[in-house]
């Protein structure tokens, strides 16, 4: 087994979870495990497409064409399929938008830290919890005193 591999999903994996961890404290609909596992499978799939057939290279008979990009592109389409079960329409309001976003982000993260760039995927994080908590903490500021017509916390958008 070589604990590189393992290094790799378990990173992504915990980077997943951070930012599922502050989804988990706002009470969202995708948290901590949501967020866990699709770091996880995403790193997972990038490790597999990137190293997994290498125990093909050089067999008679057996030609291997690699391109890494190709899984990826899967993996943002089941993303993208997993993100759209979050959004819900009622009553005239769509809620879970921010949610699916976080999902998609988790994802290409999960992906950066499974190719092994740990600093981008980290820094990815870093930024992406600033946002959710800054803009939690401004949207508190500026329109605490509107919360019932538009309320961005809850990702609720009027439809108009």
């Amino acid at each position: 087994m070589n604990w590189n591999y393992v290094l790799t999903i378990f990173i992504a994996a915990m980077l997943g979870g951070a930012i599922g961890l502050e989804r988990e404290y706002r009470s969202k609909e995708a948290g901590f495990r949501t967020h866990f596992l699709v770091g996880l499978g995403s790193a997972l799939f990038m490790v597999l497409s990137m190293h997994g057939f290498d125990s093909f290279q050089g067999q008679p008979g057996v030609i291997i064409q690699r391109d890494p990009a190709r899984m990826a592109a899967q993996v943002v389409s089941g993303i993208g399929f997993i993100g759209a079960g979050t959004i819900i329409f009622q009553k005239n309001v769509v809620k879970g938008l921010t949610t699916a976003a976080g999902l998609w982000v988790t994802s290409a993260i999960g992906m950066t830290a499974g190719v092994g760039m740990y600093g981008l995927a980290t820094a990815a994080t870093v930024m992406v919890l600033v946002c959710l908590e800054a803009m939690n903490f401004i949207h508190h500021r500026l329109f605490g005193h509107r919360r019932r017509e538009y309320d961005a916390d809850e990702n609720q958008l009027p439809i108009t």
